[in-house]
């Protein structure tokens, strides 16, 4: 049986791995941060098959005891500080974890398993913030990075410092340059699902608007279910490799708001919608949008969900959620 080793297993990428590799025959286990990580609880209830090893991405000796307990085939590095919001009133952190992280997890598998008879194989999440302020259009894995966030920032040294391992320690390292992807299990800090929340909400009458920052930037957005796919399938590789993995099709926020409220049967979502300087960016990214005609042909990776598909699974699940936390019947 295969071995796998999640960090940042309580969040929407972790919980959709460790699901499709448990059902790939794979023992999962999750490494989790802190005392009574509240988060514990629900994934136990959640996904009851995955082992939980203690550790901290910002703990070299905490990463070591991890692998050699959980002995991973794979090792999935998803944890960081992952909020681009945050990192601006966080950059510290966000450079510790999100980036001196990966250099710390690369170090520990160097020391417990980086050997070429049993050797560890490594992916990284990387993340199509990296671009920010973009040179070409769609980017692509040779696309030059432009960071315009302390995440994109970080990321980009998690990047980088993955690819330095692989081609200086011989490790199999791979990064996956995911552009965003969203899907029921998202936080409801993120755009995605703050919109999809509220729609929900306003068509239950739990609240009557909801506050954005700018609803004119663009990204490519697909289903995290898909994403994870890609994951493990760049680990399953002759060689390793980085990979962009997008859908190719780009929409605006405005034209998430407008899905998510006509699911609910409200075409005048303007009524609905504020806006507030506090939820703009520092230094906005204006447009992401990805080529992922590598994954396609090397990987035989495509994406299946719809964008308009994904706004209705998370409404759906967002009217589910609420109504029976209110009490309430989802009216038809």
């Amino acid at each position: 049986m295969p071995r796998a080793f999640i960090t940042g297993i309580t969040g929407q990428d972790g919980r959709h791995l460790a699901e499709f590799l448990h059902g790939k025959g794979y023992e999962v286990f999750g490494m989790i941060t802190g005392q009574n990580n509240p988060k514990a609880t629900m994934l136990r209830e959640e996904l009851p098959f995955i082992e939980f090893v203690p550790g901290d991405l910002a703990d070299l000796p905490s990463l070591v005891k991890a692998l050699t307990v959980a002995q991973p085939d794979e090792v999935y590095n998803l944890g960081a500080i992952s909020f681009v919001a945050m990192s601006f009133n966080q950059a510290e952190l966000t450079a510790n974890i999100t980036g001196l992280g990966v250099l710390r997890m690369l170090e520990a598998i160097r020391m417990v398993g980086g050997n070429e008879d049993n050797a560890i194989r490594f992916y990284q999440a990387s993340s199509s913030e990296m671009f920010g302020k973009v040179r070409e259009t769609p980017q692509t894995e040779l696309t030059p990075f432009h960071p315009r966030s302390p995440y994109g920032c970080a990321k980009v040294f998690g990047h980088d410092i993955t690819v330095n391992y692989r081609e200086s320690y011989g490790l199999y390292a791979c990064s996956g340059i995911l552009f965003n992807h969203e899907g029921p299990r998202r936080g409801l800090e993120f755009v995605t699902r703050k919109v999809t929340n509220a729609a929900a909400r306003i068509k239950l009458g739990l609240q009557e608007h909801v506050v954005l920052g700018n609803i004119d930037s663009k990204r490519d957005w697909g289903f995290a279910g898909d994403y994870v796919k890609a994951m493990w399938l760049m680990l399953q590789q002759d060689q390793p490799a980085d990979y962009v993995i997008s859908t190719g099709v780009m929409h605006t926020i405005e034209d998430l708001i407008r899905l998510a409220f006509a699911e609910v049967g409200i075409e005048d979502w303007q009524s609905h919608v504020r806006q507030d300087q506090r939820f703009f960016r520092p230094a906005e990214v204006d447009l992401l949008i990805g080529d992922a005609t590598k994954a396609k042909t090397q990987l035989g990776w495509e994406p299946e969900v719809t964008f308009a598909d994904l706004v209705s699974m998370m409404v759906a699940n967002d009217l589910e959620i609420e109504a029976k936390k209110a009490g309430l019947t989802i009216p038809s």
